[in-house]
């Protein structure tokens, strides 16, 4: 796939899993159901590389590194998003979660000494400040403190440990190891981070059989990680962490427009202007250099 195909790709499947996550909320703890989605996806990815005979073996230095990418990318990282959403709205969490394009290039300076350009700083302030536009009135809300002001700092939380998962993947591609076996493990890995975590907080494993819970977990699975992760990280191997996490921009546009079919949303003027933000940060960012 081309690399706007695999934007498109991890863009598009991302901005409708802020609404699938909704659906994972209630009965079953958010540890246990982030444990029951990578578990899963790890072992389809594993069948299928064992099915088109593609090894799994890695170095124990390797698995180090897999471990920590398991633990930041897939585990930690998606159960304080989950404890986030629990708080706030969907969207809050995404608009947050945005500032990863700050995040990202600050770590791949002091992990890898990669020049921060002005481009991708300027490009990064018109996505954050247009997702914020679009979603002005969640964070208006969360000016009162409460229970919104907790779900930013786990929001906020989620993105730090996300970033340390992108520097954790950027070193295994350089190591040259193969995307999909790598994120099989990857996926292992997070999901027993996400169980040392559902024992450390005393967590029930429940499961709940009703079509909601378990239809979202089937997608989040499938498409939200295999498929989604499979482009980003492809593409994160190509470009580089930085321009890859304007996905994390792009998304929460989608996750409007799904909003918008499905759940009424009604758009202003502010939310356009927000919205073209974005896309302009997002075109910034990704043009190719002269």
């Amino acid at each position: 796939m081309s690399n706007p195909a695999l934007f498109l790709t991890a863009t598009l499947i991302w901005g409708s899993t802020w609404l699938g996550i909704t659906f994972q909320l209630g009965v079953v703890p958010p540890e246990v159901s982030v444990a029951y989605r990578f578990a899963l996806a790890a072992a389809l990815l594993a069948a299928w590389c064992a099915w088109r005979g593609v090894p799994l073996r890695f170095s124990r230095r390797d698995h180090a590194f897999l471990a920590g990418t398991g633990a930041t990318l897939f585990g930690f990282n998606y159960v304080t998003v989950y404890w986030a959403e629990r708080f706030v709205p969907s969207g809050l969490v995404a608009v947050v979660f945005s500032t990863i394009v700050f995040m990202s290039p600050v770590g791949m300076r002091l992990a890898f000494g990669t020049p921060m350009s002005a481009r991708t700083l300027v490009a990064a302030t018109l996505g954050v400040a247009g997702v914020a536009l679009l979603f002005l009135p969640e964070l208006d809300a969360a000016r009162h403190g409460g229970s919104a002001a907790l779900g930013i700092a786990f929001a906020l939380v989620s993105t730090a440990i996300a970033t340390a998962g992108n520097l954790f993947a950027v070193r295994n591609h350089q190591a040259g190891l193969p995307t999909f076996p790598a994120t099989a493990w990857g996926m292992a890995y997070g999901a027993l981070a996400a169980a040392l975590s559902a024992a450390v907080t005393g967590a029930a494993w429940t499961f709940d059989p009703r079509p909601p819970y378990v239809l979202s977990l089937l997608y989040l699975a499938v498409f939200g990680s295999i498929a989604a992760f499979g482009a980003y990280l492809t593409l994160l191997k190509r470009v580089g962490a930085g321009p890859s996490s304007f996905v994390g921009v792009a998304t929460p546009v989608v996750a409007m427009l799904l909003s918008t079919l499905f759940e009424g949303y009604r758009w202003t003027w502010v939310a356009v202007l927000g919205v073209a933000l974005a896309i302009a940060g997002n075109v910034l960012a990704l043009r190719p250099r002269a």
